[in-house]
């Protein structure tokens, strides 16, 4: 399908951070952008008031008349993860409409650019942020798809005149092997998913048919230690191809220096905490000085980057109360967040708020869930959020729970949560996880800032 022939798109699962980029790509170049999605949310609303039509009830009769016959100039996007028995998405199926999955669409926006893709179980979001902000804030400008929202910007979509583009690679359902990039950057490759890969095994391995499809003359950035044998490494805790060194904390701020083969960047700010990030940050730069871009604009623009939301996104930030939001639902991903703050904050008592997300992999990773967990002082345990999956017997939060080695620890359901922080006044709280755990930032706000 030829990009310039589509005029009339419909997303099943537009709600997603990845669909609701796509739907705005089309709507910015004109299109009829329709969509279902089976919850209203902030994102929704906010496609709704730029002019997309949306639906929340899974029935045919919803779908608009622009889309009742199979065009060729009408494009079914949806994501894997819309159940097989969905309504609009067997109407669309059966009656030959053209249907292609999220990542298909960006292999097609993806040809005839010079394509930057990250990947990694985790950091990916992040790092592609960063990549398309420097690009933006030196001038050198793209176009990129990312899987948050970009505090400078307000967005998961950025629009650009310049033929590069920036993409979050996803590995779920093997996604990313549609893209053929000629900058690749791979965070981690850590077991996850295993509901569709079966092992870990089969994670590696198609990170490593994803690294292999790289353009002739392409480049692979990898972390140090993952297992792959071709580009440059990079690391954040010893020395690599590309690395940082002399990090410091300075009135609650990380600096850090960038150094490779040819180029020192000394005393570079990051307003993002954690040194996870600042291992997201070198590979970040390494991709920006292969694009070009200088020394100096680098470290200009890591001083003003925002952070993506729900990304270690502070809510609160006042002498008595720090209330921090993050997306992290891996334990790696966790153990990274709860490390950032208890270098940031060592003598507060950190209050965790965690929302398992799924239960296949709340059952893979019970034992690090549990020992990750227990770094936090207090421990506040919400119930599974399914997402995809049907319940298995057996697996709930009670199996983490069980198996925190904390004395303050309370399993409790959603709805309970704001009169139980109202009631311990946390020092510093933290509130993780993929599910929906994000609609109690709001009231935990406004909680927190009149206490």
């Amino acid at each position: 399908m030829e990009l310039n022939s589509i005029k009339r798109v419909y997303l099943i699962g537009i709600g997603g951070i990845g669909m609701s980029g796509l739907a705005r790509y089309f709507n910015k170049r004109g299109c009829l952008v329709c969509g279902y999605d089976r919850t209203q949310t902030i994102l929704t609303r906010k496609l709704e008031e730029e002019g997309i039509d949306i639906s929340f009830n899974d029935s045919r009769d919803e779908i608009p008349s622009s889309f009742q016959s199979p065009d060729d100039d009408v494009l079914i996007i949806y994501t894997p993860a819309i159940p097989k028995t969905s309504s609009i998405y067997n109407h669309f199926l059966h009656k030959d409409f053209i249907l292609r999955k999220r990542s298909e669409v960006l292999g097609i926006l993806s040809k005839g650019m010079f394509t930057i893709a990250v990947a990694g179980t985790h950091g990916k979001t992040t790092t592609s942020t960063l990549i398309a902000h420097i690009l933006k804030r030196s001038g050198n400008d793209c176009t990129a798809f990312l899987g948050g929202i970009a505090s400078n910007y307000e967005t998961n979509v950025l629009f650009g005149d310049s033929n590069v583009m920036v993409v979050e690679a996803d590995e779920y359902d093997r996604s990313f092997l549609t893209l053929h990039p000629d900058i690749a950057i791979i965070t981690a490759m850590d077991a996850d998913h295993l509901d569709i890969y079966g092992s870990a095994d089969h994670v590696t391995e198609s990170f490593k048919l994803f690294a292999s499809q790289l353009k002739d003359n392409g480049r692979l950035i990898r972390k140090k230690g993952l297992p792959l044998y071709s580009g440059i490494d990079y690391s954040v805790t010893e020395r690599a191809d590309a690395y940082a060194e002399n990090i410091s904390i300075i009135n609650g701020s990380f600096y850090f220096d960038f150094l490779n083969e040819t180029t020192a960047i000394r005393g570079i700010p990051m307003l993002l905490p954690g040194r996870h990030n600042i291992e997201n940050a070198v590979a970040a730069i390494q991709a920006a000085l292969y694009l070009g871009v200088s020394a100096d604009d680098i470290k200009v623009s890591l001083a003003s980057f925002k952070g993506v939301k729900r990304r270690f996104e502070y809510i609160v930030k006042t002498n008595e109360t720090v209330y921090i939001d993050d997306y992290a639902h891996h334990p790696e991903e966790l153990k990274a967040c709860i490390s950032a703050i208890k270098e940031l904050y060592p003598n507060r008592e950190l209050t965790v708020i965690f929302q398992p997300h799924l239960y296949s992999r709340t059952r893979d990773f019970l034992l690090e869930f549990s020992s990750v967990l227990g770094m936090c002082d207090e421990l506040i345990l919400l119930d599974i959020y399914p997402a995809r999956e049907l319940p298995i017997a057996g697996v709930t939060s009670s199996l983490i729970f069980d198996n925190v080695k904390l004395t303050k620890k309370v399993l409790v359901s959603k709805n309970e949560v704001i009169s139980l922080v109202r009631e311990k006044k946390p020092e510093v709280l933290l509130t993780v996880g993929a599910g929906d755990i994000d609609t109690l930032v709001k009231p935990l706000k406004q909680l927190l800032e009149n206490v």
